[in-house]
């Protein structure tokens, strides 16, 4: 039985393999891999028995529990769909179409200024004293699950507060300090520890917590090293190591702007 084979049906293919390979990768990053092969294997057993074979009695037995299954998928997975449609509206080209219709007018960027310089000081100055810190910048996923879990503070963005709070006597220097709409919500909140084995080893657990957190949301987390004295950056669940005080002022001002 031949047919008709267009250049439709080649993009149709070609963007259900797309599909299909970004979830095989977002179940692989969530450990959920097993999960999404047995789904595969489901579905195309489903569509041989209904569409190939044509049994009418197990296809309909399947087509029921089709029906049911996807609402049983979306409350499984609520967590990973939430983060595929995060990673969609975050992808680079989608910022920068975003950003012709924001108004970047020279106040907001002085307000810019203003929320980011206290933390790039303060890191600079904890790095000199090798006092470890670990600051979270919300974006646009809310992080209020994170900041019920520590101490809350509400107080403006200040050099002198982020140092005394990490100050190695104080009693909220191991948790992370979240700051969120130009404010300091919390601090001695607790993050989900990344497990990847990816981590180099020498990094301890405030790198994995900050690896965890922007697994887990589109954050920026600033790591500084009570061992070494070294500033990092955890962005889209990747890190950027050994970072000066203008490096970071600059991915801070590129990333909230």
């Amino acid at each position: 039985m031949f047919f008709e084979f267009g250049i439709k049906d080649i993009i149709d293919i070609v963007l259900v393999a797309l599909m299909l390979f970004y979830i095989y990768r977002l179940m692989k990053e969530s450990r959920s891999l097993n999960v999404f092969m047995g789904i595969l294997i489901f579905v195309v057993f489903w569509l041989v028995v209904s569409q190939v074979l044509e049994m009418k009695l197990l296809g309909s037995i399947m087509d029921k529990l089709v029906s049911v299954g996807v609402i049983a998928l979306i409350i499984l997975f609520q967590e990973d769909i939430r983060k595929f449609l995060y990673n969609l509206g975050a992808h680079q080209r989608v910022r920068t179409l975003r950003r012709l219709f924001t108004n970047n007018d020279k106040q907001n960027k002085e307000d810019l200024k203003q929320t980011i310089m206290p933390i790039v000081m303060s890191c600079l100055s904890m790095s000199k004293k090798k006092v470890g810190a670990l600051i979270v910048i919300q974006r646009a996923t809310p992080l209020d699950d994170i900041v019920a879990t520590g101490e809350p503070i509400d107080a403006s963005i200040n050099q002198r507060l982020i140092e005394n709070i990490f100050f190695k006597n104080s009693p909220l220097h191991d948790g992370a300090m979240v700051i969120a709409h130009e404010r300091i919500r919390a601090a001695g909140c607790i993050l989900p520890v990344s497990h990847d084995l990816h981590i180099p080893k020498e990094l301890g657990l405030r790198h994995r917590a900050a690896l965890g957190i922007t697994h887990e949301s589109d954050c920026i987390a600033i790591v500084v090293s009570e061992e070494t004295g070294g500033i990092s950056i955890a962005i889209r669940n990747e890190f950027q190591l050994r970072l000066t005080a203008e490096k970071l002022e600059s991915i801070l001002t590129q990333e909230l702007a």
